[in-house]
């Protein structure tokens, strides 16, 4: 048997990288582990500590020691920004592009001539001096007001009157002509565009956009697909897998946002599921890769909640503590994380930092695996460690070299 996991403890991060003062200012004193062992002196995570967590976190608590038996090392973020999306393909062998940062206002013109002629029927939508696109009688183009203004645009649509189907073969021409890190396309059953016009909001006098939750798009049936900026489903470690006759499995968020055609996807966001869908299809595959995101740290991060984050913590620990006793010698677990996200910066954003990369098999012990440039090595490493071709970006790190 040969099986490589990696688990994602989603924004565990474990210091401020070195340019975050630059690209992310105030970012430069995030440290997400740091601030939940100040919150929680007693904080104690067993089977984390043995695998090297305050090895990579580069001193002790009171709680928790160096682990002299683990293999572990640490990565920084090649991706811009700090981002669950970018940071997953990063995982999965995305060469990431710095992508443009800029209001709908600025790609109105181009989206709309581009979704011409393709056939489709457009109108312009005027607010407020603002201008956004409607396709098709049902499909809104227009900003995204959730995340970082001026990052994504949102593609949005009631399905009871479209199928989603069609709403994203509008919103793969939309990624043809934008810039932005991200188009998310979705839509949900039940709503009307009359639930989308009262959804319609201005923020700061240049964004224009359909207010997610507002729109009742979340209330049934619904659907979602992020289209990231400079990926390619093609050159990721799922896609080159299977071709490879190498079964692929994601569970947890990551099944939502990362391109896993021919393999299991999974979605779930409690961690004790999480966990035990990982541990559920480790024990049904004989060779294969398997990632598991655990969304609920990340969410407790955005709460600003270090007890809550203390808390998905151990339940994690516990899960993972499940899993070491069935690794056999050839099976390889990676524990990870994809950015930070202090509960004590000050603010519910993610934060750049460093994240740890905790690698056990069975049998190995006291290796180190240094400080990684990209997310992108585990992507490549689990690839050549199942025989697979190499995926567009990462350097393999595992066998450990002497």
């Amino acid at each position: 048997m040969r099986r490589f996991v990696v688990i994602v403890l989603d924004g565990f991060g474990i210091g401020a990288m070195d340019d975050a003062k630059i690209v992310r200012p105030g970012d430069e004193k995030a440290n997400t582990l740091g601030s939940i062992l100040r919150d929680h002196p007693d904080l104690k995570l067993p089977v984390l500590e043995k695998l090297g967590l305050m090895n990579a976190f580069g001193r002790e608590s009171s709680c928790m020691k160096f682990s002299p038996d683990a293999n572990y090392g640490k990565s920084e973020l090649m991706h811009f920004g700090a981002d669950t999306f970018m940071g997953h393909q990063e995982i999965m062998g995305t060469l990431p592009k710095k992508p443009d940062v800029h209001p709908f206002q600025e790609k109105v013109d181009a989206v709309a001539d581009h979704l011409k002629q393709a056939g489709h029927k457009v109108e312009i939508i005027e607010c407020e001096g603002l201008r956004y696109v409607l396709c098709d009688d049902y499909v809104t183009v227009a900003d995204n007001l959730e995340a970082d203004l001026g990052m994504c645009y949102n593609v949005t649509a009631p399905l009871d009157f479209i199928s989603f189907e069609k709403e994203v073969e509008i919103a793969r021409l939309v990624r043809e002509v934008v810039t932005v890190g991200r188009v998310i396309v979705f839509g949900g059953t039940g709503n009307t565009m009359d639930d989308l016009w009262n959804a319609q909001e201005v923020k700061n006098g240049r964004f224009i956009g359909i207010a997610s939750a507002k729109s009742k798009s979340y209330e049934q049936g619904y659907q979602c697909l992020h289209l990231g900026y400079g990926v390619d489903k093609n050159v990721q470690a799922p896609t080159i897998l299977t071709a490879a006759g190498i079964p692929v499995t994601l569970i947890g968020k990551v099944a939502d946002i990362v391109a896993n055609d021919q393999g299991t996807s999974i979605s779930c966001v409690p961690t004790k599921d999480c966990l035990d869908h990982t541990i559920e299809e480790f024990q049904k595959m004989e060779k294969g890769f398997i990632c598991t995101n655990v969304q609920e740290t990340d969410l407790a991060g955005h709460s600003q909640s270090s007890e809550e984050y203390k808390k998905i913590l151990e339940t994690a620990d516990e899960g993972i503590g499940r899993l070491l006793p069935l690794l056999e010698e050839e099976d390889v677990l990676v524990v990870m994380a994809d950015h930070g996200n202090d509960p004590d910066i000050g603010h519910s954003k993610h934060t750049r930092e460093c994240v740890p990369l905790l690698i056990y098999q069975k049998g190995v012990h006291g290796k180190t695996v240094g400080k990684r440039k990209t997310l992108s090595d585990v992507g490549a490493t689990a690839c050549s460690y199942l025989g697979a071709k190499a995926p567009q970006n990462g350097v393999p790190f595992w066998p450990a070299q002497e």
